[in-house]
């Protein structure tokens, strides 16, 4: 059921491993599509914004969640690609202890603070409340969020990115006939939304501890493996947290973005959450390949061939462009009605920014995809503290757009913030790449 990602032609080790990934990200867009789509078509515009108003503190506190496992999972995939399966274990057993532990503490924080953070958002008054009945039923379950994020991180260091899918496949399904049942039949509004989300993703969690369990003998802790470890604990630690930050201080400058779209209007939020959520459809290949390349970088480390590292960023980088263009000129073409899922066709104020926020942003794709693979391979090659800074460069592209040029300009100037976001997140990893790269080779070529 492993996967050896240190042998082999890496263009089509990485096309192998990112498809089921892919399928992945997809389905797990399911979980906040299939709850915008229902909510826009059968409550109301105001719910429709409501869930698009949460975005970016959604962003910002799960965000963070997704981060710290991603980085638990990058020490497993070091100790698998050096074959040191005994202290894998050990990280394993030791990044369950304290994801334990981040998630109930998150878990109440978040819920406490939600509504303030919302009021501090200028979130409109006509939505604010049914912003917080939807966001505090969400962050109630981070719990099952880190659940899944850290099985599935776990099985796709061993190589298996098929598994997740399949369990994430089979949660989306229950997603959206839970929306439905929540919504429609049983009436809970906005509320039953999320609980549908939140039940979905802790079955998907559960399922995948259960399989993990059954199918993976080299996962079976032994006594000697079941020990905390302080020294273990602050690797984990070193890898997760600055992961988990990049997440949040990069959410940050959108928490500020999405405070100065609020001042546009609830109709304007509206045709911004529709395009939002069509974007990060078409962005799920850019976070598989980053996913992948966390995981390649990862093993190839452990197993010191740091020439497949550079190997790896030429192939992952041409998948990118090529993605990139397709994406691009689908979105120009068709953009418009794919709005038409989340509004009706009178709606064509919305439906019109709604494609001009895709055109704006599917312009700069590329770019996009060169943050994402760098930034995880980075991380895989065990330099998370990097990561943060390139965190830093995203958020002070979008609160210039959210302090200076969307009061100023307005609707177009939001379209194109990501756009200055990513493009300055690049000038600064592309440098930070070269660096540890040639760090990490002298390292290796002195012995160390």
């Amino acid at each position: 059921m492993t996967k050896d990602l240190t042998e082999g032609k890496p263009a089509r080790l990485i096309f192998d491993f990112a498809l089921p990934v892919l399928g992945g990200y997809i389905f797990q867009q399911l979980y906040n599509v299939a709850d915008t789509i229902i909510v826009g078509k059968c409550l109301s515009v105001e719910d429709l914004a409501a869930v698009g108003s949460t975005g970016s503190v959604s962003f910002l506190i799960l965000g963070f969640c997704m981060g710290i496992s991603s980085g638990f999972a990058i020490p497993v995939a070091q100790c698998f690609g050096a074959k040191n399966y005994t202290k894998m274990r050990q990280y394993i057993y030791n990044a369950i202890i304290l994801t334990a532990v981040f998630s109930i503490v998150y878990a109440v924080a978040t819920v406490i603070l939600c509504h303030p953070l919302l009021k501090l958002m200028q979130t409109p008054y006509d939505i604010i409340d049914h912003a917080s009945d939807y966001i505090i039923i969400i962050f109630a379950g981070i719990p099952f969020g880190f659940l899944y994020n850290l099985s599935s991180g776990i099985l796709r260091s061993l190589g298996d990115s098929k598994t997740p899918l399949y369990f994430l496949l089979f949660s989306s399904v229950l997603n959206i006939f839970l929306d439905l049942a929540c919504i429609l039949i049983f009436k809970m509004g906005i509320r039953g939304a999320a609980i549908a989300t939140v039940i979905s993703q802790g079955v998907s969690g559960i399922l995948c501890i259960f399989y993990i369990k059954k199918k993976y003998p080299i996962l079976k802790f032994q006594k000697e493996d079941k020990i905390f470890s302080l020294l273990l604990s602050k690797n984990l630690c070193s890898m997760g947290i600055p992961m988990g930050l990049q997440y949040s201080i990069t959410a940050i400058g959108s928490v500020i973005l999405q405070s100065a779209i609020n001042g546009l209007g609830s109709r304007t939020v509206a045709a911004i959450t529709a395009g939002l959520k069509i974007h990060m459809f078409f962005c799920a290949p850019f976070d598989a390949l980053g996913t992948t390349m966390a995981t390649y970088a990862g093993q190839n480390i452990g197993a010191r061939k740091i020439e497949r590292i550079k190997d790896g960023l030429k192939d992952s980088c041409l998948m990118g462009l090529i993605y990139s263009l397709f994406a691009f000129v689908l979105l120009l073409f068709v953009g418009d009605k794919l709005s038409l899922m989340f509004v009706d066709k009178s709606q064509s104020d919305i439906i019109r920014k709604a494609h001009q926020f895709l055109i704006s942003n599917s312009a700069f794709y590329f770019p996009l995809a060169l943050v994402n693979i760098i930034r995880f391979m980075i991380q895989g090659m065990g330099f998370s503290k990097l990561s943060i800074l390139s965190g830093v460069f995203e958020m002070v592209a979008r609160a210039v757009f959210g302090f200076v040029f969307v009061p100023m300009i307005g609707f177009m100037a939001a379209t194109f913030a990501s756009p200055a976001a990513w493009v300055l997140a690049d000038v600064f990893l592309v440098i930070a790449f070269f660096y540890c790269y040639k760090k990490v080779k002298a390292e290796f070529e002195s012995g160390a």
